[in-house]
């Protein structure tokens, strides 16, 4: 057991006893006293600063901190723990640390808290569909202030990479498919979790993953190669990682995957010269769980003191869970002594970023008792305005939404029902109980509604079809919930087949042959392939995982008390076999052609593009563009601008989101189509009009050649719409002057004004 007692006393003596000097905490100024600290150090407890053990699972939080795991912290073996939890428990372990350790040196303290900590909100790819970084940023400080509370230092999130193949399961925990959006995204991420300051305030420090490529692993299939271009991985991939970076991150993690044959782990050109020397980042790097003991996998290395060499030559400063520097690393600093200074520069790292936090002048300073734990009703506010705000609508062919009062509604299908599936995965300490179903919600409403589960997502039972099918006919109106369950997305969870798991495709066709109008509810972790399974269907709602207030979300959107305004985040294919895809593809000397006689770039079995494009979702609202302008149409210095008025039409109240593409039309290099630069969510009255205008920089145009930026003079064409495929207005201008720049492209944000 760990002695609870005289926590705030052994906090003060641990700082005496430190000296730590009288200036802010993770100011330069520090550093020579971090210096100093570690020269005081054994070999042995600086690989303890290195390793990051798991002190629980996801399930058992803290279940390892038995008497022989402190024992290793008194030791000095510990520099941080992770799957632990409880302000009382981690106050208690960190006296430990600060008390009966040889240098007193604060323990980091770490869990996945990647969309919530106690209150689950929608998940990260249901937030990108928002196309609100405001309410990002707002989800992440509320996911920090209970994570704070529960006396966590560390998560994490964000993950910030490009996923264009929806086979990948963990396209739940990203933004989707665009290097922009995903930028815009990273940042309100990174400020929501960090605060002001990483050393005051309820806050945690950020973790950016996964560096890098891993959204491109073949086939969708976690863990394997990304086999990419230099020139695709610093134009797609690398943007969102870069502005997380200047955003001020506290920390990065790297990913599982190679790229061209190189793990990431032991990337040193990426990590070391990339990340840290052109980018100028400074803050800690952990390994992803036990990924450098996995580079004797890759066949990198043959022993672990082999694979612990490679790692910390790539700039790997802790290990997350496979305690090979722990075991290893002294083996190779023997080996090699020309490690060592590498070993000091990893831990100095590891020591300032537990200085930025505050950890030096008060250890005890994260953890509330009084909150740890608990659920506010401001939190659950949030939780339901955020699922609002995360809803796409797909399609509504003929105003089926929303719904007219007084009609019986059936509600069918296992997931309307389903409370642990709102919650999506890594669910922290979130738990189903406290989350609110579709059908609770419905029936709460006071609606006349009649549910049947129809068929389970797991298993190919018909028996539930004849019930739903019953019900369905006595019904005015169908509400048919579909898609996957939250453990069919996530690590490890990648699928060959995006359709419809289990017997729900069978329960479909039977809905559809009653002839009853049908709302498609979608509810998934990833964009699946429903083509087939759409036909027919008038009204269609992308729901995601939504969280715990996922229920009275869509009962909000399906009644109009909100008007749905959400957008993709990544286009949904009609079929598989189109994955990966995206908007932003590069042109071709046979562009795709509806007509089957023209030989072209497509699939002959099925319809060119997706089923539903990136950028798209619809309204009860109508929005008419207006009015475009270009303003200075040549871009010497300092921009373009692209300015188009946007009037609400409608008859209610409703939210745009007003996006911005542009197209490089001839350049030295093939470009994308078109790209991301820009977007404005906005709202308004019915008959009001606002002016959106675009700030466009000649760096936003640079193209990555030769290892470096460069802005090529051309002709290019500014675009705005309601989606990729829905452009309302264009604009042309030019670049006169050859020129380079220091930043990727899409990680540099459009100023947008709106009047």
């Amino acid at each position: 057991m760990i002695d609870r007692r005289g926590v705030l006393a052994g906090g003060m003596l641990a700082a005496a006893m430190l000296r730590v000097p009288a200036l802010a905490a993770g100011s330069p100024d520090r550093q020579d006293w971090i210096r100093a600290l570690i020269a005081k150090m054994t070999l042995a407890e600086k690989l303890g600063q290195m390793t990051q053990i798991p002190g629980g699972r996801q399930k058992s939080l803290n279940s390892r901190l038995d008497g022989p795991m402190l024992d290793r912290v008194r030791r000095g073996e510990v520099g941080s723990f992770l799957h632990v939890a409880g302000a009382e428990a981690l106050r208690a372990l960190q006296k430990v640390a600060v008390t009966e350790s040889r240098l007193k040196i604060p323990i980091l303290f770490a869990m996945d808290v990647i969309h919530g900590y106690r209150t689950i909100l929608p998940v990260p790819l249901a937030l990108a569909a928002s196309w609100d970084p405001d309410l990002m940023r707002d989800t992440a400080r509320l996911a920090a202030e209970e994570a704070w509370a529960a006396g966590l230092h560390w998560t994490f999130a964000p993950m910030v990479d490009v996923a264009r193949d929806a086979r990948w399961g963990r396209v739940v925990e990203g933004a989707g498919e665009d290097p922009y959006l995903g930028s815009r995204m990273a940042v309100a991420q990174v400020q929501g979790f960090e605060g002001d300051s990483l050393s005051r305030g309820k806050r945690v420090m950020s973790c950016v993953k996964h560096f890098a490529g891993y959204g491109a692993a073949a086939g969708g299939r976690d863990y394997d190669s990304a086999d990419i271009s230099d020139r695709t991985l610093h134009e797609v991939y690398l943007p969102p990682f870069h502005a997380a970076a200047k955003a001020g991150a506290g920390s990065f993690i790297t990913a599982f995957n190679d790229i061209g044959g190189i793990p990431m782990t032991a990337h040193e050109p990426l990590i070391r010269k990339e990340l840290r020397g052109s980018w100028g980042y400074d803050g800690l790097i952990v390994s992803d769980w036990n990924a450098i003991r996995e580079l004797i996998n890759h066949g990198v290395a043959e022993t672990p003191a082999q694979a612990a060499a490679l790692a910390l030559k790539a700039g790997i400063d802790m290990d997350m869970a496979g305690s090979v520097y722990a075991e290893s690393l002294g083996e190779a600093v023997k080996a090699d002594p020309a490690l060592l200074p590498l070993v000091d520069q990893a831990v100095e790292r590891i020591l300032m970023a537990k200085d930025r936090l505050g950890l030096f002048d008060n250890p005890f300073g994260f953890g509330d008792p009084a909150t740890d734990g608990k659920i506010l009703p401001a939190a659950r506010a949030l939780a339901r305005k955020a699922a609002q705000r995360s809803i796409v609508l797909l399609r509504n062919d003929g105003g089926l939404l929303p719904l007219k009062p007084g009609r019986n509604i059936a509600l069918i299908g296992a997931l309307a029902d389903d409370a642990s599936s709102t919650l999506g995965s890594w669910r922290a300490r979130g738990q189903a109980e406290d989350a609110v179903t579709l059908r609770r919600a419905l029936q709460a409403s006071g609606a006349s509604v009649e549910y049947q589960p129809g068929v389970s997502v797991r298993e190919d039972s018909l028996a539930g079809i004849p019930a739903a099918v019953a019900a369905a006919k006595r019904a005015d109106v169908v509400l048919l919930a579909i898609g996957e369950d939250y453990d069919h997305s996530g690590e490890a969870r990648s699928r060959a087949d995006i359709g419809l798991p289990g017997a729900q495709m069978a329960l479909v066709k039977a809905i559809r042959e009653t002839g009853k109008p049908i709302v498609a509810i979608l509810m998934n972790g990833r964009p699946l392939a429903l083509e087939e399974a759409l036909t027919g269907i008038p009204a269609v709602l992308e729901t995601w995982f939504l969280g715990l207030e996922s229920g009275p979300a869509i009962v909000d959107v399906l009644t109009g008390a909100a008007n749905p305004g959400g957008k993709l985040p990544i286009g949904i294919p009609r079929v598989t076999g189109q994955a990966p895809m995206t908007y932003a593809h590069l042109p071709t000397g046979r562009p795709a052609n509806a007509d089957l006689a023209v030989d072209s770039a497509r699939y002959r079995d099925v319809a060119v593009g997706p089923l539903f494009p990136f950028g798209h979702g619809l309204s009860y609202a109508a929005f008419l563009y207006s009015d475009p302008f270009v303003m200075t149409q040549t871009v010497g210095d300092p921009s373009v601008a692209f300015r188009v008025q946007v009037t609400n039409t409608g008859t209610v109240a409703g939210e745009e989101v007003v996006q911005f593409y542009v197209t490089d039309l001839v350049a030295s290099v093939a470009r994308p189509v078109k790209e991301l630069r820009g977007f404005a969510r906005i709202a308004l009255e019915p008959g009001q009009s606002k002016r959106v205008t675009f700030r466009l920089r000649p760096e936003q145009m640079a193209i990555w050649i030769g290892g470096r930026w460069v802005i090529e003079p051309g002709k290019f064409i500014m675009h705005v719409g309601s989606s990729s495929d829905d452009i309302r207005a264009s604009g042309r201008f030019d670049i006169t002057e050859r020129g380079e720049s220091g930043v990727p492209a899409a990680a540099i944000e459009t100023k947008v004004e709106i009047a």
